[in-house]
């Protein structure tokens, strides 16, 4: 074998092997990459309407299609449009894709908003948490899906206009992909990049005590300390999640849900939200639960859905 010959070889083998390692990643290794180049300055923030956001769209569309995915019908994207306070229209885009269950019966939605606040007096919030981090932990639970097929339908619901009022969600549940009679989980991620004290939340158990016992069995092998909470006005109506992200859209309509983020820290909803403030060990750890989580609910969807009445 010539030189040139041993280079061309060995260069295809280098491509070859760089394949089969993608091809084995584990679900969430790309998790800390989705979140930096989606929190990246030339994102502008991803508010909806604008470059940014369309630019956030393309990425997470090529993950789908890098991941395997399927649209439910034509296309991945479901524009709406809403008025904003000015009396102005925007339209927002979600982006909706399933993984086809083996056994099938009720369907269980995994949802995440990608939009964040965009520019703001020349500064741009870049949203690396809220909620970068919930859309990468989302594509995560893909991931997983992929390598471990569900044995229900699971319909991604990356959603737009969040921050706007849950435009994005209540868009969907408005005109939703299959009847909402036949979901029987929302599973819902905002926030799950950042905590100094390894905490991760999750509410729901306390509407929803048949979620309980499933989410006790994931806390209890949880990397990171898993907490319930945040679901009733007991410690005041301002540490009640019940309504303060997309799964509220599907509580309206009488679909049980479940709630993934981190408590409000210093970043939230601040310019300084940024990637290289994320502590990435707890972040891989936080992706990691939220992915185990999201498998032990597709286990035992047929029991909540009948504990449910669904």
């Amino acid at each position: 074998m010539t030189h040139k010959s041993r280079a061309i070889f060995l260069a295809a083998a280098l491509v070859v092997l760089a394949s089969a390692a993608s091809a084995f990643a584990a679900p969430g290794d790309k998790a800390l990459d989705d979140v930096r180049v989606l929190s990246a300055d030339d994102m502008q923030g991803r508010a909806p309407g604008t470059p940014g956001s369309e630019k956030a769209r393309a990425y997470i569309l090529s993950r789908f299609a890098e991941i395997g995915v399927a649209p439910i019908g034509a296309s991945f994207e479901q524009p709406f449009e809403f008025a904003k306070r000015d009396g102005t229209n925007i339209r927002g885009v979600n982006l909706v894709a399933r993984i086809k269950g083996t056994v099938g019966g009720k369907a269980m939605v995994v949802s995440a908003h990608y939009d964040h606040l965009g520019v703001r007096n020349g500064e741009i919030y870049n949203g690396a948490d809220d909620n970068a981090s919930g859309v990468a932990g989302l594509l995560a639970v893909a991931e997983a899906f992929k390598a471990h097929p569900p044995k229900h339908d699971v319909i991604l619901a990356v959603v737009d206009a969040e921050e706007s009022g849950l435009r994005g969600a209540r868009a969907f549940v408005a005109a939703p992909p299959i009847p909402l009679s036949g979901v029987a989980l929302d599973v819902n991620f905002d926030m799950l990049s950042k905590n100094p004290k390894n905490e991760l939340y999750v509410a729901g158990a306390t509407p929803f005590p048949f979620l309980k016992p499933v989410l006790d069995a994931v806390a209890a092998k949880a990397p990171v300390s898993l907490k319930q909470g945040h679901d009733t006005d007991a410690a005041g109506k301002q540490n009640n999640w019940t309504n303060q992200s997309d799964h509220y859209a599907f509580g309206e309509k009488g679909v049980p849900w479940v709630y993934f983020g981190v408590e409000d820290h210093p970043e939230y909803h601040k310019p300084t939200d940024d990637f290289a403030t994320v502590p990435k060990d707890f972040f891989k750890r936080s992706v990691a639960t939220v992915v185990e989580a999201s498998l032990a609910f597709d286990r035992d969807l047929d029991q909540i859905a009948k504990a449910s009445g669904r």
